[in-house]
């Protein structure tokens, strides 16, 4: 059988690591905190900010939240984005996306100061990632999957990877960081002709195109690696990823590997985000 590739034992990692280093910031006076910025009461967000807080509380980093009510104006989030730059006490900033449709959501994800822009969502964090230059930080849920594969060895360097699907949120920032680390990428969407081609010739295997259970035992091979990155709920209501788990998992025998939809990925998203808050808070002990 595939090996399950739960998340909680990689959190569980990271959070150790930056409790230690939460400890070492205290020792200099420093309390890491991370700005919250929510417009409206999304179900999603609300999960996601529960999720977080807790994993603040647990790691000992500080949270403020700048809540908004979905029918505010870009300039009344503009202005409190403006809030958090000039904040010297707030280290990283999370803001819940998408916006509601009055707002010009690039334009107010670029107003966020890179150096606290911890989830990767500004133009100037993009291109960090894109050019390698070091700077800024990547989308969180990016990271978890590198992450992820770190923590159970799964090599990267030389295989070969198809990513599922190409936006700034993880699609492209997940290809170019897998490049960084030597895979020869595949970076495939929904005008790839015979997608489920390139896929079962893959090493490793990204779906992130948020389409519940779209992709079944044809796309897939023995011995692949698979992260699940999607987060759907199917016409029952259940939680569910982008591949169709119970029909996948046989495929890929004992050699193969597959990350959960839930238990999978979206602990370790949760994690990375605090890590790119302490990161944040030792950077700015650092000027």
């Amino acid at each position: 059988m595939a090996q399950i590739l739960k998340g909680a034992p990689v959190a569980a990692s990271l959070t150790e690591e930056l409790t230690r280093r939460v400890s070492v910031l205290a020792e200099r006076g420093i309390t890491p905190k991370l700005a919250i910025v929510r417009v409206g009461e999304r179900d999603d967000d609300l999960s996601y900010e529960r999720g977080a807080e807790k994993r603040c509380a647990k790691v000992g980093i500080e949270v403020e939240k700048f809540l908004l009510p979905s029918d505010c104006s870009q300039q009344d989030l503009l202005d409190a984005i403006a809030r958090v730059n000039a904040d010297a006490s707030i280290h990283g900033c999370l803001m819940f996306r998408p916006l509601p449709p009055q707002m010009d959501e690039r334009a107010v994800c670029d107003r966020l100061s890179p150096a606290k822009d911890i989830d990767g969502i500004g133009s100037a964090s993009l291109a960090g990632v894109f050019a390698e230059t070091g700077e800024g930080f990547p989308p969180a849920t990016a990271q978890a999957c590198l992450e992820t594969l770190d923590f159970y060895d799964i090599p990267v360097a030389g295989k070969r990877v198809v990513v599922l699907g190409r936006s700034l949120v993880i699609g492209r920032p997940v290809a170019m960081m897998l490049l960084a680390r030597h895979a020869t990428v595949t970076l495939a969407h929904s005008r790839t002709a015979d997608v489920a081609a390139h896929t079962r010739e893959a090493d490793i295997v990204v779906c992130a195109t948020g389409r519940a259970r779209a992709y079944g035992a044809e796309y897939f091979s023995p011995g692949q690696t698979v992260l699940d990155v999607g987060i759907n709920f199917d016409e029952a209501g259940n939680l569910c990823g982008d591949v169709d788990f119970d029909a996948v998992v046989p495929v890929l025998g004992d050699g193969g590997a597959i990350t959960p939809v839930p238990r999978g990925l979206g602990g370790v998203t949760t994690s990375v985000t605090m890590a790119h808050v302490v990161r944040a808070a030792e950077v700015a002990l650092r000027r």
